[in-house]
């Protein structure tokens, strides 16, 4: 069953997603950058002049699914298609992609840009600083006619066939010779077909804008001045997947795979906490296995699995699983919340400090005694209870009971044993701690200890954990030994779990290690 947000909880969601919400002069500055170098492309001495060109945006910001970049060095990506209507006899991919490059060096050097870069499939413009962009251009051709024949063959659904396209990229094996082989896409179907899965709000929504500017067209509000539910999930759900995969990048599930089985989860719920908690509910059930084979396909094309990268490394599967229940704990315990100070605690870890105190700071809300206390925590308790891979508990918490640790025995081969405190002296490396907790729990019951690493060197070996691990309860002892091996502020957390509930925690014991 899904849970249901309280007032509280929905109204600092609402906040949280206007927080990250990109402004619309962005939007705007957007609209006029790839509208001006459709201009360009059409001008009389462009190899394009006498070619139709439709230009348009795909991605994120086609979808009005960007956010707000964490840092302000980061900058907003644009993606923008360039469809020329060309014939693939007469065209190969390298011309194609030269000759849009060609008018993409001349554009930069017309507006005082640095010279465009060339990747596999794209161009990338470079603008100002100051700008905080820059726009990847995609070459492609209509390519309707061969995709049609192409789904024929494969008895595949031909949803949104009218809008496919052929691309160029350098690594296809007919990049530089004639051929009805090209690589293939459709941006307008996803399109299409990501604003179907949620038609109903959006038009509500859309309708609502357009009586409140007294405007006599509901088509005269672009799409990007209207926000669904769906989309604002969708925008949570990325910047949670960013801050928990900031330090393994690599492992990070891709907006696309995302914002594919969020829109598939969708049912047209009219409020944010409920789509946000609806969907991360029902999300895995539109992963296949097919044949054993982790299968996502593309909407537009269904012979595109965006999923293939968790055949190949089924880290990525593993991560994306992690990933999903982390978020379904994290925002299931803030909905039962009707304190938002305990909110924000839950949800700074993977979302970040800085965002939820923008969120929370928009209406000006009330915060508890627990603000100060917090704020008198020292740096390596605050790492570590910010740490975005120190999973949150999933058991359902009913503290009934108390557990402690009770001592922690710091041994270093040729010096002599010593009693460490939480958070003390930073302890050298090579050495060993051996921790012993109480509780008062009657058995049977389960523990579980939580290690957190934290700092450049954990994460480059590859060895942050933050996961629960099951103990061996050995004459009722709760006893773990760890080795300080990474510099930085590390953490250990015993957990008794009975009936399947978590009866008590002992909260962090915090090592600092040189």
């Amino acid at each position: 069953m899904t849970p249901v947000a309280t007032r509280i909880a929905e109204a600092l969601i609402e906040d949280l997603a206007k927080s990250l919400e990109v402004p619309i002069s962005r939007y705007e500055s957007t609209d006029r950058s790839y509208k001006s170098l459709a201009r360009w492309l059409e001008r009389e001495h462009s190899r394009f002049c006498e070619i139709h060109t439709d230009v348009y945006v795909q991605g994120s910001f086609r979808l009005g699914t960007a956010i707000r970049p964490i840092g302000a060095d980061e900058h907003y990506d644009l993606d923008v298609v360039c469809e020329f209507a060309v014939s693939k006899a007469l065209k190969t991919q390298k011309a194609l992609h030269a000759d849009l490059g060609h008018e993409l060096v001349d554009y930069a050097r017309e507006h005082g840009m640095d010279a465009p870069s060339p990747w596999d499939r794209v161009w990338t413009l470079n603008y100002a600083d100051e700008a905080r962009f820059h726009m990847d251009v995609l070459p492609c051709l209509p390519d309707s006619q061969t995709q049609r024949q192409l789904r024929l063959d494969h008895t595949i659904s031909m949803d949104f066939v009218e809008k496919a396209v052929a691309i160029t990229d350098s690594k296809h094996r007919n990049f530089d010779r004639i051929s009805d082989d090209w690589p293939a896409s459709n941006p307008n179907g996803y399109a299409d077909w990501f604003y179907e899965r949620m038609k109903v709000v959006f038009e509500t929504l859309r309708k609502g804008i357009a009586l409140a500017d007294m405007r006599a067209e509901v088509a005269e509000i672009p799409h990007f001045m209207v926000k669904t539910p769906l989309q604002s999930a969708i925008q949570i759900l990325k910047r949670h997947r960013d801050v928990r995969f900031s330090e393994e990048k690599i492992k990070r599930p891709s907006s696309i795979v995302i914002t594919t089985l969020a829109a598939h989860a969708y049912q047209q719920e009219a409020d944010i906490s409920g789509a946000l908690l609806s969907i991360l509910s029902r999300m895995e059930a539109f992963v296949e296995n097919r044949n054993g084979l982790w299968w996502i396909a593309n909407p537009s094309d269904p012979r595109e699995n965006f999923a293939d990268s968790w055949n190949d490394v089924p880290d990525r599967k593993a991560a994306f699983d992690d990933w999903l229940e982390t978020a379904r704990t994290d925002f299931r315990r803030a909905a039962e919340e009707n304190d938002p100070q305990a909110i924000v605690e839950l949800l700074s870890p993977r979302l970040g400090r800085e965002l939820m105190d923008a969120a929370i700071n928009r209406s000006g809300r009330q915060m508890t005694d627990r603000a100060s206390t917090i704020s008198r925590m020292s740096r390596s308790l605050r790492r570590i209870l910010d740490a975005p891979h120190k999973r949150p508990a999933s058991w359902p918490i009913v503290k009934t009971g108390q557990v402690a640790i009770r001592s922690a025995v710091f041994s270093r081969d040729g010096f002599r044993d010593a009693h460490i405190a939480s958070d003390g002296e930073a302890l050298p490396r090579g050495g060993s701690i051996r921790f012993e907790a109480v509780t008062d729990v009657p058995t049977p019951y389960n523990v579980f200890w939580q290690i957190v690493n934290t700092g450049s060197a954990a994460a480059e070996a590859k060895d942050l954990r933050g996961n629960f691990e099951e103990a061996t309860i050995s004459r009722g002892w709760l006893v773990r030994t760890e080795t300080t091996k990474y510099p930085g502020a590390h953490s250990i957390e015993c957990f008794v779990v009975k009936n399947g509930y978590c009866v008590a925690s002992s909260g962090p014991f915090v090592v600092n290690i040189d």
